[in-house]
């Protein structure tokens, strides 16, 4: 019996120092251009630049301190998240089966999300960055938090709330809709 269950346990070990390798190697890292492929995970690397055309990641992209994404046409059904960006750009009918999460966007820095779908949450919190959000359909919450590099906000639905706070600047823009509009964002 103890041998058997020694037995079982190595097996175990084994089987998951096996399969560990195979779980890293799902993180596809993105210097350059993707196409009209289909990926798991992708992660942009500091100080990297990738362009994503038309691609579709079956999971989450990643974008390191410094680093540039440009997504034109993609659909990723997990999120799209950056601490550090230096480039973020989502647009030409992009969809987004979770959240965008763009933090701490660098001075200088820019994002754009424009023309796209977040069947999630827009979320940009203390970034230095300027990022803009236009005609976009977001299915839950537009939520902008202490960013210092100027925000734009124009012409987007938004299914849940639309919240900005402590934003200076305090954000620009107009003809937005939400279920409902809080802070500095209550008029835009």
């Amino acid at each position: 019996m103890k041998k058997t269950l020694a037995t079982a346990v190595a097996a175990g070990v084994v089987a998951m120092v096996v399969a560990m390798p195979q779980a890293l190697a799902d993180d596809r890292v993105c210097r350059g251009t993707i196409g009209a492929a289909t990926t798991d995970n992708i992660v942009v690397p500091q100080g990297a630049t990738c362009t994503l055309s038309g691609t579709k990641v079956e999971g989450n992209v990643k974008v390191k301190n410094g680093a540039k994404l440009y997504a034109k046409g993609v659909r990723v059904d997990g999120n799209i998240q950056s601490e550090g960006f230096s480039v973020v750009q989502v647009s030409q009918r992009s969809s987004v089966g979770g959240d965008i999460q763009l933090d701490k966007g660098l001075r200088g820095g820019s994002a754009f999300v424009g023309g796209s779908t977040i069947d999630g949450n827009l979320q940009l919190k203390e970034n230095y960055a300027s990022i803009t959000a236009q005609n976009n359909t977001i299915r839950g919450n537009l939520q902008a938090e202490s960013n210092r590099g100027g925000l734009v906000f124009k012409n987007n639905r938004i299914s849940g709330s639309f919240q900005c706070k402590q934003n200076n600047p305090a954000p620009t823009g107009g003809g937005n809709t939400a279920g409902d509009k809080e802070g500095q964002c209550s008029r835009l």
